[in-house]
């Protein structure tokens, strides 16, 4: 079964890649690195705040901007288990796919609030507020975008294809 649980880190519209990673750390490569400043053009404190599971709750349009690919390497590498936004940018959708970063879109996500804590059942295609007790239903991933995200992404299931054949 393929489960997802964090505590919510909420945002809002228009959450571009310079928000999620600042062009001025663009200098790196490094995941860690990269992690350190997560958002923090968005709040500050996230770097500082977000565990490991933590999920990113935020309106339209999240990811809009650049195509870089460092926006979800560092939203991974901080620790960000999965992203729920109303819509995402077409390039960063595929990007967190090819990173192994879940995302997941629903018309609800203004219903999820900061610190509530949700369960994301990939299966059913739910997630679960147990704060408020609501359910919502997302547009089920197709299995090749999930096998990326259970092998860690694009160039880790590249790998496992090519050992085993």
């Amino acid at each position: 079964m393929n489960i997802i649980t964090g505590k919510v880190w909420k945002f809002g519209d228009n959450i571009d890649t310079d928000l999620i990673i600042p062009a001025r750390y663009l200098n790196t490569s490094d995941p860690h690195e990269l992690a350190k400043h997560v958002m923090e053009d968005a709040d500050p404190s996230f770097p500082s705040k977000v565990q490991p599971g933590d999920i990113i709750v935020a309106g339209y349009n999240f990811g809009s901007g650049s195509s870089r690919e460092h926006a979800p390497i560092a939203l991974k590498a901080a620790g960000v288990a999965a992203v729920i936004a109303k819509s995402f940018a077409r390039i960063f959708y595929r990007n967190s796919f090819n990173m192994g970063l879940p995302i997941f879109e629903i018309m609800q996500s203004d219903e999820i609030n900061e610190g509530d804590l949700v369960k994301i059942d990939l299966d059913n295609g739910t997630i679960h507020n147990f704060e408020t007790g609501n359910t919502y239903q997302f547009a089920p991933i197709p299995d090749f975008m999930q096998e990326l995200i259970a092998a860690g992404g694009l160039i880790n299931y590249a790998r496992e294809e090519i050992k085993g054949k």
